[in-house]
């Protein structure tokens, strides 16, 4: 029989939803219960697929092909449990069903309104796809008060009336500030924010308070008292210095104790904890640090390659260093500017991207990086820069480029459609945008006698991609010959999935996403190779 839980915030936004419930998921999973976690998002795109990082951070993909929100990402890394298309929904997707089910007649005449219709979608969702689990975590995305959040939050009540009160807790995570003029925690935002969830007929069980520093006891009685919640539910969590001592922090504070109480559930086990006391000894105590050169058009905005900036840090934990990440805007980097900006470098990393802005700067980067013999990883639109700067320098194809950045090119890459075997365009393709991409989940077959097989020790690999174009498998032997090797192909030989340099100390190009897999307590093995390079090339 499943349990809900559902996770709201207030005050502010970014308050720390998803690592609450990726925290909470770990600490009932690692006492031996099945957990699910979902995300319900309220803005109006289907998907993130089409949203600009600056809008919306990076997109995460699943192994089933969703393109998805971040938070989904924050879940796979705490709880070790793989996300799925069904647990992801957006006010876009929802609108979208309902109004594709009345263009068809499915409500038979009746008029489509927000209750009963909306609120009967989102139930179905938070319902869909549940066998066994224990627990279904379920987040609400954006602030209470917001009016896109206004249908979700309905369809919660509801639900939880329909479902059972007993079946059904509430967690509300709100922001309690420090005013250092006067000295003081200021525990009103939250009892507003409260008022505000209790008017629309949800009284949480448990709040969270995001604090800078630990709340008394009295304030915490204050809150307790004004928004009509047990003391022992009100959790204080303190900013902590790294993110993996979240679930630490929540087991000290006895969230867990506290949700299997409110369930009327005694705890099968102490969740284990050694593993994250571990990695944060290694993250906040380690001294030797590498720096890794992240360059791409948005590095400015931190959530943008977060699973990526999870990942290097995993591979610095493999490898007991702290990796420092130099971010680079490639749209402003120069040819003259390389040498000085990548100096103190020991890896150069090209993540993925779309559009030809900032193209020049990564192809000549990548240049610097096989001539110096630096620790090169490019994934995949950055390994789709790496074919491109072989092709023009080394196999003197100077007009070599993707069918994405100039219809006139020489298609070293492009869509698979549009290339003949002599490597000529024969059309373009005009589609829409969203969806239309290889996402998910594809296998790829690897070279013997290759620096990738060594690395994952194996020969057959499943990894998740997010990507249209492709490389030009019609020029393999060209690059070949110039010692630039396709370690990993599709099973059907028609898609490079992998290129490495031989001649070179470590580089390699993937076309997929390797970060999406990668976990704190699991580190990916390629970012655990690559940083390991990286910190053999600082010690020279």
């Amino acid at each position: 029989m499943a349990r809900y839980i559902f996770v709201t915030g207030g005050v502010v936004s970014s308050l720390g939803k998803g690592l609450s419930s990726a925290s909470l998921g770990y600490l009932l999973r690692s006492q031996g219960y099945k957990v699910r976690i979902r995300k319900m998002d309220p803005y109006l795109n289907v998907d993130p697929g089409t949203m600009s990082p600056f809008q919306h951070g990076e997109v995460f993909v699943t192994d089933d092909g969703a393109e998805t929100d971040l938070d989904l990402g924050h879940y796979e890394r705490f709880t070790d449990i793989s996300a799925k298309q069904s647990d992801n929904i957006t006010t876009g997707r929802i609108y979208s069903d309902i109004i594709k089910k009345e263009r068809r007649g499915g409500y038979l005449g009746k008029t489509v309104q927000v209750i009963p219709h909306v609120t009967d979608r989102i139930k179905e969702f938070i319902k869909k796809d549940i066998t066994n689990e224990d627990f279904v975590i379920c987040e609400i995305g954006g602030t209470v008060g917001d009016i896109e959040s206004l249908p979700f939050l309905e369809a919660i009540r509801q639900f939880s009336n329909d479902n059972g009160r007993s079946k059904s807790l509430f967690i509300h995570l709100t922001f309690v500030p420090f005013l250092k003029s006067s000295d003081e925690i200021k525990t009103k935002p939250t009892q507003h924010s409260v008022k505000e969830l209790r008017s629309i007929g949800i009284q949480p069980d448990i709040v969270i308070c995001r604090s800078q520093q630990s709340i008394p006891l009295d304030q915490r009685r204050k809150i307790s008292l004004f928004c009509n919640v047990g003391i022992d539910n009100v959790i204080e969590t303190v900013d902590v210095k790294t993110i993996y001592e979240a679930p630490i922090s929540f087991f000290n504070q006895k969230l867990d104790k506290q949700v299997l109480k409110f369930f009327k559930i005694k705890s099968r086990k102490r969740p284990n904890l050694i593993p994250w006391k571990k990695i944060t000894n290694i993250v906040l105590k380690t001294k030797q640090t590498v720096n890794i050169a992240i360059i791409g058009k948005y590095v400015n905005l931190k959530d943008a390659y977060k699973s990526l900036d999870e990942a290097l840090t995993h591979g610095g934990i493999s490898n007991k260093v702290k990796v420092n990440l130099v971010r680079i805007e490639s749209d402003k980097l120069r040819s003259r500017e390389i040498k000085s900006k990548l100096r103190n470098v020991s890896g150069i990393l090209i993540p993925g991207g779309f559009g030809k802005r900032g193209t020049e700067g990564k192809i000549e980067a990548i240049k610097y990086a096989r001539e110096k013999k630096i620790p090169f990883l490019g994934i995949c639109f950055g390994m789709q820069m790496a074919m491109i700067e072989f092709a023009r320098n080394i196999l003197n194809i100077k007009k070599a480029s993707s069918s994405e950045l100039d219809k006139n090119c020489f298609p070293v890459i492009g869509l698979i459609d549009e290339w003949n075997k002599d490597g000529k365009i024969i059309k373009g393709t005009d589609k829409n945008l969203g969806g239309t991409m290889r996402l998910g989940l594809y296998e790829a077959k690897l070279r013997n006698n290759s620096a990738i097989k060594n690395i994952y020790k194996s020969s057959m690999i499943k990894e998740r991609h997010r990507h249209r174009y492709e490389v030009n498998i019609n020029l393999m032997q060209k690059y070949e010959k110039k010692g630039l090797m396709f370690s990993g192909i599709s099973p059907d030989n028609k898609l490079p999935e992998i290129i490495e340099l031989k001649n070179h100390p470590w580089f390699i190009g993937v076309q997929f996403h390797p970060e999406f897999k990668s976990r704190p307590l699991s580190p990916h093995p390629l970012f655990s190779s690559f940083i390991k390079a990286a910190k053999s090339f600082n010690g020279k």
